[in-house]
């Protein structure tokens, strides 16, 4: 026993109790089983056998009378009618006395004063009343004498039955009073069961009481207290082992959750320190953010008008003077025009890339196929100039801004079309469903990109050709990239898809139940306004 070493556990008190309670049920039904089997041994010999032997008897004696009578009455009449009941008695008494001797087996005393009544009777018999029917029968007369011997005899069979009657009735009375002796045991047995029973009970009542309800109760009382709120007080509770044992658990946790609750406590002055230092960082960044939008605004104001004079001038200086300077003039003044439209058109872009998700008109379903349709519109010259071909899948309706998924379906096909290779463009826009994602796919057969650029290709302003090799601002993808996680997607550079060319992939989730893409269909765009085209 690990706590209260010596002292016996609840089971271990509960188990001598119930053993000890079994042994005294096993007690009292052995008595009882003794008792009641000796009182109905009992009132069967009372009501049985000593009832029977008394009638038997009863009814021997009568017959013993109604011979001497019979003999008397015929010899003073010499009317052998008188005779019947002596013969009657003759024919029935051997039997009855058989039965009577079977019923006093048991009672060896009354048997032999019966044996004694009967040789009385017998003796009675033989030497009077035969003698005296068989005087008559021949013409003989009974003289006085003879009738006193006989009554005199007679009077001897009288007291011996007598005293085998008083003898039967003493044993009798003995066997009905240990009937009731016996019957009184008995019952007094089953009020002490009974009271020992209720006595059991309330003292396992108590025993429980004392040694699970009360030591439970207790715990309970200490655990909810350390429930409400009062981690500081400690769990303490006397009783059987096992519950102090499990005392000791409630204990044991109650330490540990406030080891808990102080390194919690600790976490919550962390975060709270992390809350204040997000917050600072959040007003750092709506400054920053203001300031940004300061800057777009001074850069599509301020900064257009000078850049805008510097190529007016430097245009009207290559008409008014082409061909009067000298050749270096005339290349310096291009480099001039050359540089202030570039400066343009990567002001334009960066405020475009600036705007994505800060200036939003908020999400719509967007028809996909429609947005393509516009993107090729805007590519149409790009395409008729290069002999490309687009086809695409039947495209899904989305949640998201039309103009800018025009925008990634722009960069990407005029990214296909810009870097071609010897043979015409070829770009293909596939789309499937994956779970809750639409997964797009836009393939080519152009110059395609080496696998270690894969992420520096989605970087602002980076380039992995020179400038007079391919036009643009290094800003296309990384547009895309933008516009597809400002609508819940990712975008990326599948490097293990087969073939040549290049091939992109970028996903949009799904707004509502939709069939999914078929057969792909060509598309081929013949007219439409310039294209501002993506890079990479």
């Amino acid at each position: 026993m690990s706590a209260g070493r010596g002292r016996w556990t609840l089971r271990r008190r509960l188990t001598v109790a119930v053993a000890v309670g079994m042994a005294l049920v096993l007690a009292g039904l052995a008595v009882g089983a003794v008792l009641l089997t000796r009182t109905r041994t009992e009132q069967a010999r009372v009501t049985g056998d000593y009832y029977d032997a008394t009638v038997l008897s009863d009814d021997l004696l009568t017959s013993l009378v109604d011979q001497e009578t019979a003999v008397r009455g015929y010899a003073l009449t010499r009317d052998p009618a008188y005779l019947a009941p002596y013969r009657a008695a003759e024919e029935r008494g051997p039997a009855d006395f058989a039965t009577l001797q079977r019923k006093l087996e048991g009672s060896p005393q009354a048997l032999d004063r019966l044996q004694v009544a009967a040789r009385a009777a017998g003796a009675w018999q033989r030497t009077w009343a035969e003698p005296a029917i068989a005087d008559v029968r021949t013409g003989g007369t009974l003289s006085g004498a003879d009738l006193d011997r006989g009554r005199t005899l007679f009077d001897a069979v009288r007291r011996e039955y007598s005293a085998y009657r008083e003898v039967l009735g003493d044993e009798r009375d003995e066997v009905r009073d240990a009937l009731s002796r016996d019957v009184g045991l008995l019952f007094a047995t089953l009020v002490a069961g009974a009271l020992g029973a209720l006595g059991a009970c309330l003292a396992l009542l108590a025993a429980l009481r004392r040694w699970v309800t009360g030591p439970v109760e207790a715990l309970a009382t200490e655990t909810r207290t350390v429930a409400a709120g009062d981690l500081h007080h400690p769990v303490h509770v006397e009783g059987p082992p096992e519950i102090e044992r499990l005392a000791a658990d409630v204990e044991a946790m109650r330490r540990g959750l406030l080891t808990q609750l102080g390194v919690l406590e600790a976490a919550k002055a962390e975060v709270e320190a992390s809350r204040l230092q997000l917050e600072e960082q959040a007003r750092e960044l709506q400054r920053s953010n203001t300031e940004l939008e300061q800057f777009a605004y001074v850069a599509s104001h301020d900064l257009q008008e000078p850049l805008r004079k510097v190529a007016s001038f430097c245009q009207m200086l290559a008409r008014r003077y082409e061909g009067q300077l000298d050749e270096r003039a005339d290349q310096y003044i291009a480099f001039a025009v050359d540089g202030a439209k570039r400066m343009q058109q990567l002001i334009n872009d960066l405020l475009a890339f600036s705007r994505v998700g800060r200036l939003s008109s908020g999400f719509a379903d967007v028809d996909l196929e429609a947005c393509l349709a516009v993107a090729l519109r805007n590519l149409s010259a790009a395409l008729e100039e290069s002999g490309a071909v687009v086809t695409h899948d039947p495209l899904p309706t989305v949640s998201g801004e039309a103009g800018l998924l025009t925008q990634v379906f722009q960069n990407l096909v005029g990214n296909g079309v810009k870097f071609r290779g010897d043979e015409p463009p070829r770009v293909h826009l596939g789309v499937e469903r994956a779970g809750d994602e639409w997964l797009f796919c836009c393939r080519d057969n152009g110059i395609g990109v080496e696998p270690e650029y894969a992420e520096r290709i989605f970087v602002i302003f980076q380039r992995l050709h020179a400038k007079d090799a391919y036009e643009g601002t290094g800003i296309g993808l990384a547009m895309c990239k933008k516009i597809v996680e400002h609508h819940g997607g990712r975008i990326w550079l599948d490097t293990a898809a087969p073939g040549g060319g290049t091939t992109f992939r970028f996903t949009l989730p799904v707004v509502g139940p939709q069939e999914g893409a078929a057969t792909a269909a060509p598309v081929t765009a013949a007219v439409g306004a310039a294209a501002q085209e993506g890079d990479r």
